[in-house]
């Protein structure tokens, strides 16, 4: 199994049309965190097949940032000003 890495994704879309479009792809793969922001916890090609998803329902005048989040930034602040750990899966194994 490949490595897996966080990501954001952000959109600016104009049309409600492509953005639900975009939602709807985002929403069975990530945590969604505001209106166009997602978190995503995939692999290189899961990302890459995402993205070209998403690029597919794009139009010119639409925007997409994808950011891969480094390992260090899963403590993210919410308005309440406690930190929250974003769950990462822990191992499929032990070893003793």
């Amino acid at each position: 199994m490949s490595e897996r890495h966080w990501y954001l994704f952000a959109y600016d879309i104009r049309d409600h049309r492509r953005w639900r479009q975009a939602y709807k792809l985002l929403r069975g793969t990530g945590d969604h965190l505001q209106y166009s922001v997602f978190r995503c916890y995939l692999s290189a090609t899961q990302m890459e097949s995402l993205r070209w998803e998403l690029e597919r329902e794009l139009a010119e005048e639409d925007d997409l940032m994808i950011i891969r989040l480094a390992p260090q930034s899963t403590v993210i602040e919410r308005k309440t000003g406690k930190p929250s750990r974003w769950n990462e899966p822990g191992p499929r194994f032990e070893v003793f």
